[in-house]
């Protein structure tokens, strides 16, 4: 996956960093027959810009599956408590701060 090559505002943490490029609906489920009866094709390549942390958290959070039904907006992904509990932790965090990600735990 390409990143931004710009600097900007995460859009979960809110923190100015590197942002890399978040499909709100996973690239591999964009030829999903449901996907394709239920958005329109401009909704399933919309991309939003996120830190590096906060989209390992939710890859480790969210199967893809769980991402394209559930959590296919911004704001649905702040909802979800194990996203939102990152999100405020880490927003109080210097630029550059690199996460660990344990995936397993995130799961439970």
């Amino acid at each position: 996956m390409a990143k931004f090559a710009s600097v900007g505002h995460c859009a979960i943490c809110a923190r100015e960093e590197t942002l890399t490029r978040h499909h709100l609906i996973p690239r591999t489920r964009h030829h999903n027959k449901r996907n394709k009866r239920e958005f329109e094709r401009a909704v399933v390549r919309q991309v939003v810009g996120i830190c590096r942390p906060c989209h390992a958290q939710i890859h480790a959070f969210l199967s893809e599956k769980e991402l394209e039904r559930e959590y296919n907006t911004v704001a649905k992904l702040k909802a979800h408590p194990g996203v939102a509990s990152f999100a405020n932790w880490i927003a109080t965090k210097p630029r550059g701060f690199k996460a660990q990600t344990n995936r397993a735990q995130a799961r439970l």
